[in-house]
């Protein structure tokens, strides 16, 4: 039998630190939307790529300057044979940012959206 255990933030960020695919949760103009994306952490900030003019960019941008719109990221990684993983929840505001984050898995994704942590929860499961 499993147990799951509760993580620290130092944890959770040690964690998901490698990078990977990880997925956004945000009110969307069409309701809440959940969607996979390929990360990478920045100087404690979680930064991903998007198309310019796509989906994502349309909902988070407001076109008032400086405005940051709160969102949930989550990155976990199960092994359902073991019966043992790991979930963490990154809650935080978000902005459109300058620059190149680099490593896009997706052609096209031209634009730079940041994360920046201010709640980080998780939970791991134990054999």
């Amino acid at each position: 039998m499993s147990t799951l255990r509760t993580l620290t933030a130092d944890e959770c960020l040690t964690l998901i630190a490698p990078g990977g695919v990880g997925r956004i949760a945000f009110t969307g103009s069409h309701g809440p939307t959940i969607l996979p994306v390929n990360y990478r952490l920045d100087d404690g900030r979680i930064v991903f790529r998007t198309r310019t003019g796509g989906a994502m960019d349309d909902d988070l941008r407001t076109n008032v300057d400086d405005l940051e719109i709160v969102v949930a990221f989550e990155v976990d990684a199960i092994d359902p044979e073991r019966q043992e993983g790991w979930s963490v929840l990154v809650q935080g505001p978000c902005r459109h940012a300058a620059g190149e984050p680099g490593g896009s898995w997706v052609e096209g994704r031209d634009h730079l959206i940041t994360i920046r942590p201010q709640r980080v929860t998780g939970r791991q499961l134990e054999a």
